[in-house]
């Protein structure tokens, strides 16, 4: 009995130490926070470079927010959806993957590339050529070649003449990927170009210049730059291993591993993933609580997304109103012109396009022109939007009367013609600033979202806990 009680005292003491270590400092709707969790977040949404950070006290109340559209997310099981969970899974496995990759392995595959290298190579070493190439196509006729020939020969003679080689390749050489480099080639082993080009390039001594020869495209003379031994492994370990990084050899790397207990233990992969990161989380702080970040961020947006932003943004009536309201903050110290500025192949078309859209509304325009002159081909061109007064010089020109501004067309479009009006105070209708009003709009039903979710959950916040935030 004594044995017993000294194990649930000890246990007791470790809770309690654990509980000092790590502290709860808030419970939303009654799920703890911790401060180890909270001081991730804070540190994070608080490092150097941020311009508008926040005392711990100013973030707990933006902390609250979030973790407040996180719950109401959860209760409306958006965490069940197929389609959050694979894309929570996808930013997830990206942090839990490249832990799956057993210790060594990548070493080893680069050192398998390396001795592939090696094997390849046939004990020969490197060299980087030089080449002019005078192309030929496989069905080329006899004169054709006969002029081609005529041709390497001429480039032939000029180099053993003493022109420079590299000057007359940017001239004359037809290899587009090297001729700007006059004629430079990457550096090459045995079996990577075509036999022809191959042995003659491997027959030439450093500075050496081969005679004109045929190849399947083409006649060519080659120059050998330089030749060179294949670098040591430690030499080319960090290249080997950027590429096949770039390769995706970890994912490939993690998924052999899987693969390998999925076969061991009927398991599937995403179950051993499961498992994976609860062990990993398990054991690194950082990880959890950046995967818990991927799972709330998903989860909020998600929430944001269908109960507040895409309603608002979708409520032309309610954005027409909050226009209305609040028509002062969106005025102008210049005037702006809104309407359009076109550009047409013909003349008649300036008249033309302004007596179709003259008497639609501004967002028919677009279609309209596109309908009627650019059906078969493009005969206008459009730019319309809210201007000011720099943004367009066809607009300062036109519209603003500027004096010193110059009509610029279009290429191929060499007439000008604008269509609209000036709004001297600020915008007319709320879709002179759409995206301003819409993000505000958001903004304010995104405040009285969070509003009523603070009415619909508990919040407690230790502020003694809180209190020791980065300072324990």
């Amino acid at each position: 009995m004594k044995k017993i009680l000294v194990s649930f005292a000890l246990a007791a003491l470790a809770m309690t130490a654990a509980a000092q270590e790590d502290p709860i400092v808030m419970r939303i709707n009654g799920v703890p926070v911790t401060r180890s969790e909270f001081e991730y977040n804070y540190n994070k949404n608080n490092s150097e470079g941020v311009i508008d950070k926040k005392n711990v006290e100013e973030y707990a109340d933006l902390f609250v927010n979030y973790k407040l559209k996180v719950q109401a997310a959860l209760d409306d099981h958006l965490d069940t959806l197929s389609s959050y969970q694979k894309e929570f899974r996808q930013y997830r496995d990206q942090q839990i993957r490249p832990l799956l990759v057993p210790e060594g392995a990548k070493e080893k595959e680069v050192r398998t590339y390396y001795d592939g290298l090696l094997e390849r190579l046939e004990g020969k070493q490197l060299i980087q050529p030089a080449h002019i190439l005078i192309h030929l196509k496989q069905d080329a006729t006899d004169e054709q070649k006969a002029a081609a020939k005529v041709r390497i020969d001429s480039v032939y003679q000029a180099l053993k003449d003493g022109a420079d080689f590299a000057e007359l390749a940017k001239q004359v050489s037809q290899d587009p990927g090297s001729a700007s480099r006059g004629g430079m080639l990457p550096w090459i082993g045995p079996n990577q170009v075509v036999k022809e080009f191959e042995d003659v390039a491997y027959s030439l001594e450093k500075g050496e210049m081969s005679e004109p020869f045929l190849m399947p495209f083409g006649y060519d003379i080659v120059k050998l730059l330089d030749k060179k031994d294949l670098e040591s492994y430690e030499e080319l370990h960090d290249k080997i291993q950027q590429y096949l990084e770039g390769q995706g050899i970890e994912n490939q790397l993690a998924q052999q591993f899987l693969d390998s207990i999925a076969g061991q233990s009927q398991k599937t992969v995403e179950q051993i993933l499961d498992e994976k990161t609860a062990e990993f989380c398990a054991k690194d702080n950082e990880l959890k609580y950046l995967v818990q970040e991927y799972h709330d961020g998903l989860l909020l947006f998600e929430e944001c997304n269908s109960k507040v932003w895409e309603p608002a943004a979708k409520d032309t009536l309610a954005l027409t109103n909050y226009f209305k309201k609040n028509k002062k903050q969106y005025a102008w110290d210049e005037p702006h012109y809104s309407g359009m500025v076109y550009y047409c192949k013909n003349e008649a078309d300036i008249k033309a396009v302004q007596k179709l859209v003259k008497k639609l509304p501004q967002d028919k325009w677009m279609n309209t022109i596109r309908e009627t002159f650019n059906k078969d081909s493009v005969m206008v061109r459009v730019e319309r939007r809210v201007f000011k007064k720099g943004d367009n010089v066809n607009i300062d020109k036109m519209a603003f009367k500027v004096k010193d501004a110059e009509l610029k067309p279009v290429k191929n479009f060499p007439y000008v013609g604008v269509f609209g009006k000036v709004l001297k105070k600020g915008p007319a209708e709320w879709t002179d600033v759409s995206n301003q009003v819409v993000s505000d709009y958001q903004r304010l039903k995104e405040d009285e979202f969070v509003a009523e979710l603070r009415k619909r959950y508990t919040v407690e916040i230790d502020k003694a806990a809180l209190a020791t935030v980065n300072n324990h």
